[in-house]
């Protein structure tokens, strides 16, 4: 995300102060935000700061929670006190919709989950925990110090397989990707589209949480159904994508146990997010990249420097 950002704002002629832990063409500054001498020293004379620095749920089974801590909630207070001494006018964090942890886990038997922000977090690991933590500090200090602070929980945007051993089974890379485009997947076009709507609105709105996830055609009423046969809701809802999926020899989910709700995000930010279902439907349709240039360009990261029998990586 943080290279995708720079990106696009170094395209539209921003002096982009870019940080991170090791020096890449995206980076200006190497170095990290548990450090708030070096904090401090990037954040002067910045106008607006947008904070997605993180250890993510990947370094659970490889990072301390300690790490996680230090990261995750210290490095944001060090990013927070140095944005209100430096008079910064916007402040945008990029959380994300594993906060919610438990609370996406619907009981045997009961509907799938409709996601909103007033949906209560429960969050189920120390990477949930922190990032949970970290948008209160951001709540915090819009009430005490009158920081203009949105927080943005994205949904998957990362390109690496999934951590789910039975998901790459069952489903080929690009099969369960474009399948998550119904509930829980956003292409990181859209979620940069997005920081920077609240970027200018952070102002005007003060302080809110965002769920930042491509538009679904489900409703709440096709909950039930979800859980116990999401291909008949998919056929009600989508047309035409069963004729590519059988081109491709592709499946579509059994079961769909929560959805994403954009809502908030489109009303408040303005965002019009350009990637859906049916959208990437139509790309693979014409033998397309299914996705927006920039999320090809940025390509994969990985989030470790070795590999893992078990997957991609530990899930701790």
């Amino acid at each position: 995300m943080g290279e995708a950002l720079v990106r696009v704002l170094r395209d539209g002629d921003h002096d982009v102060v870019g940080v991170d832990l090791t020096g890449s063409d995206f980076t200006s500054d190497v170095g990290s935000i548990t450090d708030r001498s070096f904090v401090a020293r990037c954040m002067a004379g910045v106008e607006a700061a947008i904070h997605t620095a993180t250890l993510h749920k990947p370094h659970v089974g490889t990072h301390s929670r300690q790490d996680f801590v230090d990261t995750n909630i210290s490095g944001t207070l060090n990013l927070l006190e140095e944005a209100v001494a430096a008079g910064v006018g916007s402040f945008v964090f990029t959380s994300t919709t594993s906060v919610f942890g438990s609370a996406l886990v619907p009981a045997p038997g009961m509907p799938a989950v409709w996601i909103t922000e007033d949906v209560a977090p429960i969050p189920k690991n120390i990477y949930g925990v922190t990032k949970s933590a970290a948008e209160d500090l951001c709540q915090l200090f819009h009430q005490k110090h009158g920081l203009p602070c949105l927080v943005l929980r994205t949904s998957r945007f990362f390109p690496e397989e999934d951590d789910n051993a039975d998901i790459r089974a069952r489903y080929t890379d690009a099969n369960a990707k474009a399948n998550e485009f119904l509930f829980r997947r956003v292409d990181i076009a859209d979620a940069v589209n997005a920081h920077l709507l609240a970027v200018e609105q952070a102002p005007v709105i003060g302080f809110q949480r965002f769920i930042i996830s491509a538009t679904t055609p489900f409703t709440a009423d096709d909950l039930a159904d979800l859980r116990k046969d999401a291909p008949s809701v998919v056929r009600r809802r989508v047309k035409g994508y069963e004729a590519e999926f059988e081109r491709r020899g592709w499946q579509m989910f059994a079961s769909i146990d929560r959805v994403y709700v954009n809502d908030l995000a489109r009303r408040d930010l303005g965002w019009e997010p350009k990637y859906d279902f049916d959208r990437v439907v139509d790309l693979l349709k014409s033998d397309a990249y299914p996705g927006s240039d920039l999320a090809r360009a940025v390509g994969s990261k990985g989030y470790h420097s070795q590999g893992f029998s078990e997957g991609p990586y530990p899930v701790g």
